[in-house]
């Protein structure tokens, strides 16, 4: 299937059959992905998909109304479908109220960003994988593969993005039952960067065989790996919409609104270039923007719809005005200075079941997940039990903030319900003064 060429014959299609005052979108989800699952350092299951989804919207005057369809990705079975979901939507509109905020870009816009998506090699990167993990009781999950995503109108909207990535999550078992979890993903695999995150899940692998150590509920100093603190920054995310900020219910509300700041390290953008996600929604061709900036409060993502509600201006954003290829800004810290300038404390390398226990506060809680460890005078002790943590983002990331890591890692994001998902995040590990476990 040529992706492309299909996407264009679906849009010349709709372009040939509206009439009158009739205006559409179509947008294109598709993908050929390869999904490998291991167990034990060996591969157990392995499957490929190739599918389309498209979106097809339809609007008059005020009203619209939109039908999904899953295609085949032959045009000649594919057409058929399409001219029946026009016409569904067709008997619909004269049924639909008046959408007062109904602000749909009617610029002619375009936008095109192509990566590479020759074929990674799923099966040569998952022998890379059993070899690797010899000896290992090495389990985990591969997608890898092209996606394709498309956007147009009746207007003269075009956005095409094409590009392969693969995400690898991972965890080495001890005999224990205990693990230690990983990942590494991005667009070009590299066996010697899969190595050397192997190699450094492996030396916290020899941890978990030491008795556990209780800790008492308390303030602890603590360092976050990336993928901790990505559990923490992405409960925040959808805060920095102008809706969730006009509205008063954005866990950022207090930043944005002037009444907290965070620590001057802090700097994160919304980035076009160097993330996996492309450079346009159905609203329109995102823009480059600085969400936090030092600290203080930056710009925020604005959708069409939120621009006409509130009187601000559109930049892009999509729907849920949320970040899709967050990048936070590192600091100083050498990572492999990490435990010793942790000196005794907290080594956390991930964080789950998220939620916020004070959103206004923006007080979030949640568990430690696989292996935490104690460390004493810059050298890992002992893992630690599973417990719960609960603190605020504006003191984790204000003044119990001592340092970030020099090199953001590029974090994907693992859902592949429906479909996999595009979008990034870019985050730097954090070392906090103190970080609060209640139980």
């Amino acid at each position: 299937m040529d992706a492309r060429q299909h996407f264009t014959a679906l849009l010349e299609y709709l372009q040939a059959q509206v009439v009158g005052e009739e205006g559409f979108t179509l947008a294109y989800d598709a993908e050929v992905s390869s999904f490998i699952r291991f167990n034990q350092g060996q591969v157990r299951q392995a499957g490929q998909v190739q599918q389309v989804y498209v979106t097809l919207s339809l609007c008059q005057s005020q009203r619209h109304a939109e039908s999904k369809l899953a295609l085949s990705g032959v045009l000649d079975e594919d057409l058929p479908q399409l001219r029946q979901a026009l016409q569904r939507l067709r008997d619909v509109l004269p049924t639909l109220s008046d959408d007062p905020y109904l602000r749909l870009n009617r610029e002619a816009w375009r936008s095109e960003s192509m990566g590479e998506t020759v074929a990674l090699g799923g099966a040569t990167i998952a022998q890379q994988i059993v070899a690797a993990a010899r000896g290992l009781d090495l389990v985990g999950f591969l997608a890898v593969g092209p996606q394709y995503l498309g956007f147009a109108s009746s207007w003269g909207a075009f956005g095409w993005y094409a590009a392969s990535s693969f995400n690898l999550e991972f965890s080495l078992f001890h005999d224990n039952g205990q693990a230690v979890k990983s990942a590494y993903a991005g667009e070009q695999w590299d066996a010697q960067a899969f190595a050397r995150k192997l190699d450094s899940a492996r030396q916290q692998l020899a941890f978990l065989g030491r008795p556990t150590k209780a800790l008492q509920p308390g303030a602890y100093r603590a360092y976050l790996a990336p993928a901790a603190l990505e559990e923490l920054v992405g409960l925040c995310c959808w805060g920095f919409g102008a809706q969730a900020l006009a509205s008063g219910g954005s866990p950022l509300q207090r930043l944005f609104g002037g009444k907290a700041e965070l620590n001057t390290q802090v700097t994160v953008d919304e980035r076009i270039e160097g993330g996996l996600a492309p450079a346009f929604t159905p609203e329109g061709p995102r823009q480059p923007l600085r969400l936090i900036d030092r600290g203080r409060p930056g710009e925020r993502l604005v959708s069409s719809r939120s621009a006409a509600e509130y009187g601000l201006t559109a930049n892009g954003a999509g729907r849920g005005e949320y970040p899709l290829s967050l990048h936070m800004h590192g600091g100083d810290l050498d990572e492999r200075e990490v435990l010793q300038r942790l000196g005794t404390g907290l080594y956390i390398g991930n964080l789950w079941y998220g939620n916020f226990s004070d959103l206004p506060a923006g007080r979030l809680t949640g568990m430690t997940r696989f292996a935490t460890f104690w460390v004493e005078d810059g050298q890992i002790q002992a893992p630690v039990n599973t417990m719960r943590f609960d603190d605020s983002l504006f003191d984790f990331l204000g003044p119990q903030l001592e340092a970030l890591t020099r090199e953001p890692e590029l974090l994907l994001p693992s859902g592949t319900y429906g479909a996999r998902q595009t979008g990034s995040m870019a985050l730097p590990g954090a070392l906090l003064s103190r970080f609060t476990l209640t139980l």
